[in-house]
């Protein structure tokens, strides 16, 4: 996802341990929050719903990026405060395109 980010003319960062998410939110300031639903010490769903329930963060669009494609999956996310869904595999056009709903290039 960063590669495609990067390219196309986004600044992005990466975290691999979620349980850093609001450390690097409250660093970073990011535009957007792009989630995997499947992760160790709490799932995206839950991170999402923290997000969002959190006074200074609770304006961050977040978008879920997941093999998770059932309808319930994505009525979840939903139901967590989630502002756009992705599902896996996805192309470069798609994740673009989700991107886009909430962020410009700098």
């Amino acid at each position: 996802m960063q590669s495609v980010l990067e390219n196309a003319g986004y600044a992005s960062v990466a975290i691999h341990d979620p349980t850093r998410l609001e450390q690097t939110i409250e660093r970073e300031k990011p535009q957007l929050v792009l989630m995997d639903v499947v992760m160790p010490e709490r799932n995206g769903f839950q991170a999402c719903r923290e997000i969002k329930g959190h006074a200074d963060y609770s304006r961050i669009p977040v978008v879920m990026v997941s093999s998770k494609n059932t309808d319930s999956d994505r009525f979840w996310a939903t139901q967590q405060g989630a502002d756009g869904y992705v599902t896996k595999p996805f192309t470069g056009e798609q994740l673009l395109a989700a991107v886009s709903k909430f962020v410009t290039k700098k």
